[in-house]
């Protein structure tokens, strides 16, 4: 409570501080997330691509099926795609996913006749965010997750739950685009805060700040989130409403 006292009042101050004042709400309310990386910087991006459209239990299963197949990227690279559509049948969408990791397989072969990602080590980070996007079917949100999750690099994923609670909290423009979004709140969170920003603004997607009926009565947020007070006036005149109709 003591958080979010402090942080209620910086709530109409600069975008910085009220991003920063979201930061120590999340991290009081989930803990604050320490990085370490989940895969090598291919093997994170092919599973990015396996988990578009797919939960997370799905996706692991999936990589994990994968990998016990066909055990090295040149044999992804080179199989049938049959064989890798196969392999990954269990994510779904498995003959638009199956293709497009050959084809990226492929192109970070190029330059050594291995897939690799080794030269994200010499560029900045707006330098590899545009080298990723260059590869075949790979946007913004897949090539953040690579610097971000591989490399520990401050570039922010923004997914649907990332998206749609940075909105109702005010943290975007609403007439930003989802590609916008990934540069603009990189750049708000600042260094030091994007991995913790990234995951708890998920967490807070899926246990609070749901798409069709935010529990914005439960929400941590709550004092910082212009819409979730709306949200909850709106909802009280309806019951009174209800009330008053039921009495007479």
């Amino acid at each position: 409570m003591a958080a979010e006292r402090s942080c209620m009042s910086r709530a109409a101050s600069t975008p910085r501080e009220r991003v920063a004042a979201v930061v120590e709400l999340l991290d009081a309310a989930y803990g604050r997330p320490a990085w370490a990386p989940r895969h090598g910087a291919v093997e994170e991006l092919v599973y990015t691509i396996l988990s578009q459209n797919t939960a997370d239990v799905n996706t692991d299963r999936t990589y994990a099926e994968l990998r016990r197949r066909l055990p090295t990227w040149a044999t992804v690279r080179d199989a049938p795609v049959e064989q890798v559509e196969a392999a990954i049948a269990l994510g779904g969408l498995s003959a638009t996913k199956a293709p497009r990791i050959r084809a990226v397989l492929a192109a970070l072969s190029e330059r050594t006749g291995e897939p690799g990602l080794s030269e994200l080590d010499d560029m900045s980070d707006a330098d590899a965010l545009a080298y990723l996007q260059r590869l075949p079917g790979i946007g913004p949100k897949t090539a953040a997750c690579v610097l971000m999750f591989a490399l520990g690099r401050p570039a922010m994923p923004v997914d649907t739950h990332v998206y749609r609670v940075s909105g109702r909290l005010g943290l975007i423009e609403a007439k930003l685009s989802v590609e916008e979004a990934h540069a603009a709140l990189t750049d708000l969170a600042g260094p030091e805060n994007v991995y913790a920003l990234h995951i708890n603004l998920v967490k807070h997607g899926r246990a609070v700040c749901h798409a069709r009926r935010p529990a914005c009565g439960r929400c941590p947020l709550l004092g910082v989130c212009r819409s979730g007070r709306t949200l909850l006036t709106r909802d009280g005149l309806r019951a009174r409403e209800r009330s008053g109709r039921q009495e007479a």
